[in-house]
Parts: structure tokens; sequence; C-alpha cells
């Protein structure tokens, strides 16, 4: 049986914005990472991701599309992109795009139409003196906004951002015919977003909470489930496996499992695992969960919304965060399915918790008048080279879209390259290790006996240790070591490290 590419595959995700200006305006673009795309292949991923690069005024870093089939001027042409796919394949790099249903840019034509007063069906309005019901936005304060003839229309998001009505069949033509679009320019697969969004109560009830639930009245309704449906068939008459990944938050694993049907959607993000606090407990509970309910699973350390997992796995000793990080990595590659990365893992970059209240652009920071820091931590630009800012992210004496910290000299890719004791040879020993072994090991894992702190699975021939205690503990039998986050202690296993070992 042919196991398709994307059930081990390991997938790079690129914030546009962030990953290299080549047209020097201090904002990545589609040909820098054209340029880039040597070093992806070098590190050893098999697929990248982008997140939208789609026309957009940019209020939510390109999460509100004014047009889903044309490339921002800001990141390049759609020659750009068709360069970009081609090239990525010539390197053996398959290439997933963000496709974004649940909300379009208030410039979309529709939306414009629909503040003319004509064509309002296509999102959901609603008529009072007051909002029609409790919900808030994400990013804080009230999801309805009102215009000045006094409807009120929906936006789970930034005002800017408002909710199409997916009860209109015309909603679900036009993003047919937008992955059809994207699909004929040769991607490989999508990235949904908010993709347990899109369907809202019948009557818009209020909600006691914002938790993300199956009975809520707005996440998980089953009506999604026809729309990914839909969206598989069209995924299944194009050759080449073309597949969908959705980012859903969910509850259980077994609500997660509803999304990766046979006929539904191939791949779901596994957030739990990105939540688990650094423990061998809560590791293993996840892990069980979800191998139990999911039949192609994923797993994620970071990504473009969360706190970098260096910075959440910190304690007050120094060096402790990138230990973990490195440790929780090469665990996470010993999984079964597909691992997802996000840029800059690969350097041990932290959250940059430092930046000026003028320098902030995500939308969190100003829906919550600056009581949230936001997501721009996690989305600095990279560093690349060199002793000074903008470090070869944008030519020299460019200012980058957000200001990089003096640590980035230390942590350029020109920095560590070559270096055996960096964080990046570390990302690339373990990404060609892996490669190696895919093919050879069993999907299932199977547990052994751990000492206290410790977590050990086999996968065939290879063992995964990690030690999540205080102390060492000794390595389980084996007869060599493969791999290690970190120096071992004879056959001990120190503390916030985890090991590889070959086993026949």
């Amino acid at each position: 049986m042919d196991i398709p590419w994307w059930r081990d595959a390991v997938v790079y995700e690129i914030y546009v914005r962030s990953f290299a200006d080549a047209s020097g305006d201090g904002v990545g673009d589609l040909a820098g990472i054209r340029q880039r795309l040597p070093y992806l292949a070098e590190l050893g991923v098999d697929a990248i991701w982008l997140t939208p690069f789609y026309t957009s005024p940019m209020a939510d870093g390109g999460y509100d599309v004014a047009d889903y089939r044309d490339v921002d001027p800001l990141f390049g042409t759609l020659a750009d992109f068709d360069a970009l796919v081609a090239e990525a394949h010539a390197h053996g790099l398959r290439v997933i795009v963000d496709v974004v249903p649940n909300h379009s840019s208030d410039a979309h034509a529709w939306f414009q139409q629909a503040l003319r007063g004509e064509r309002r069906d296509r999102y959901i309005f609603r008529d009072g003196d007051a909002p029609p019901n409790n919900w808030q936005s994400t990013f804080g304060g009230p999801a309805w906004t009102r215009l000045p003839d006094g409807q009120w229309y929906l936006h789970l998001f930034a005002p800017g951002q408002p909710d199409f009505d997916w009860r209109n069949r015309e909603v679900h033509q036009e993003f047919l015919d937008v992955l059809r679009f994207w699909l004929d320019k040769g991607v490989d697969g999508f990235r949904i977003d908010v993709a347990m969004g899109l369907y809202k109560a019948e009557g818009l009830p209020d909600v006691p909470d914002q938790s993300f639930k199956a009975e809520s009245p707005i996440w998980g309704r089953p009506e999604v489930h026809e729309v990914y449906r839909e969206w598989r068939k069209l995924l299944d008459s194009y050759d080449g496996e073309r597949m969908a990944v959705g980012e859903v938050w969910t509850d259980s694993a077994e609500d997660l499992a509803l999304y990766v049907r046979p006929d539904e959607l191939q791949q779901s993000f596994n957030f739990a695992w990105l939540q688990a606090p650094w423990s061998p407990t809560a590791f293993k509970q996840v892990i069980d969960d979800t191998l139990g309910a999911v039949p192609s699973a994923t797993w994620v350390l970071s990504n473009h919304d969360v706190v970098r997992h260096r910075t959440r796995y910190e304690t007050a000793d120094p060096g402790t965060g990138l230990s973990r990080a490195k440790a929780a990595l090469l665990m996470m590659l010993a999984l079964p399915g597909s691992a997802y990365l996000y840029q800059g893992e690969e350097l041990g970059l932290p959250e940059v918790k430092e930046l000026p209240p003028e320098a902030r652009q995500d939308p969190v920071f100003f829906q919550s008048g600056g009581e949230l820091p936001g997501r721009d931590g996690c989305r600095v630009p990279l560093p690349w080279s060199g002793d000074a800012p903008p470090y070869g992210f944008s030519p020299p004496g460019v200012d980058p879209w957000l200001p990089q910290p003096a640590l980035f000299r230390s942590m350029s890719v020109e920095a560590q390259a070559g270096d055996a004791d960096s964080t990046l040879e570390f990302y690339r020993r373990a990404l060609t290790r892996r490669r190696e072994l895919r093919g050879a090991i069993p999907y299932n894992l199977e547990w052994l006996d751990s000492p206290g702190g410790a977590l050990f699975f086999t996968r065939g021939e290879l063992t995964c240790a990690i030690n999540c205690g205080s102390g060492p503990v000794p390595l389980p039998p084996h007869h060599r070591v493969i791999l290690s986050s970190g120096p071992l202690t004879g056959n001990l296993l120190p503390p916030d490290t985890a090991a590889w070992l070959h086993t026949e």
C-alpha cells in the first residue's frame, strides 16, 4: 500500500512577511522565499506552508483577504508565485498555501457591495438597536460592528474581517472556485484557517463563554463537515495527492477526529500537543488520545499565533528553554505522523518580548487596549547573516517591519551553519535521521517502562527516550545512540534531554 506523502511529512511554516525580503522594503516576499529554497531543502523538510500572500489591507497580517485569486504587491506577483512553486517542486518541496474561508477583508468586493446596501446575504448582518448577541471577538471587544444605516455585521476577529454566511450557497461555490484556481497553479495542499468556525448556529443565540466546545453556537457546528466533504471531492479529482489540513481547536481528540474522516480533511492540527506542559504524564496522555482517535496524526510545537516553545519551556535556570525545546523536537519527530515546524525554531529563536508599543502591529494588541502583547513577538523577521539588523533579512540599511533584537546576531543562519553544537545543525541532523528511518519503522508505537520523570517508547528499531525530570535516568536497553538533544553521561539521560536509540 502506497503511503501518501503528507502522512509523515515534515512541513515548514513560512510566515511570509518575516522570512526573507528580496524587494528591499523591509517586508518578506515570495522572491525572498524563492532565494532561500536551497536552505530549506538542505534543512531537510518535505514541504513548505505559506501564510496568506493575497491582496489585503493587512489589518491582520494578510488574514484579511481582499482578493483570493491574486498576490498582494507587497509580496510580489502571480508570476512570482508560479516561479516559486516551480522551483520548490524542483527542489523536491511540496507547497501548501493558506486559505481563509471564515471571513474576508472589509475591502473585498463583496463586502464593499454590502456596504452600499447590496447583497448583504453573503455575510452575517442583523438589525437591532443593540448587538444581536453577546459574542466577543477573539481579538477582544464585541464581535459586532454597527454600520451608519443601523445594521450590525459579525466579525469573530477584527472589524476589518467580516464573517461570511456559509448558509449562502454562493459562498460555497466561490471557495470551490478559489481552490481550483490555486490547484491549477500546482499547489499541493491547503491549510484552512479557522476551519471549525464557518457555520454559526441558527438564530445566533447567546453563548455563556468563548470556549471551543462542540455544542458552541460559534465553533464546531456540524454543518461545517459538509463543506469539507465538498472540498475533499475536489482535492481527490486532481492528480498528485493534493491535501488539506485544518486549523481546528477542539476540546478532545474525538472532536478533532471528526474533521479527518475518510471523506473529509486529510489532516487537522493537534493543538493539544502544543499546549501540553513539560511533563511526561501530559505528553503521554496527548499521544495516547491522539493516536487512539486520529488516523493520521500531526504534531506541532510553535506557529505564528503562539509564544515560541523555547520561551514557553523556560524556567529560572538559564538555558532550560532551549534544552527542552530541542528535546521536545526529538520526541515529536519520533512520533507517528507528520510534524509541522515554524520558521526560526531551527535557530532556537525565543519569543521577542521587548517590542516597543509603536512597533507593534497585531490587532490583538490594539483591540485589547495594549493589555495583551499580541503575536508580534513570534513574528519578528528571521536573522540570516551579519552583525547588525536587518541581519540579512533585508538589504543593508533597510529597517524590517518589526525590529530585531541584538541577540539575533549570534543566532543567525550564518553564525550557526557548520557549528556542530548549534541548534541549526541539530535540526539538520534530526531531520536527516528521521528521513532515513521513516520508511523502515512501523507507524504505531509501543510504550516501554520508564523511570519517574521520563518517557520511553519504541517504533520497531527506533526507541525514543525523553527525561522531563530533575535528575538523570538510565537509558533503556539499546545497541547504539542514533542522536541526542544534548550530551549524555555514559548510560544516563540527563534532565531536559531526549535521545534516539537503535535497538536491533
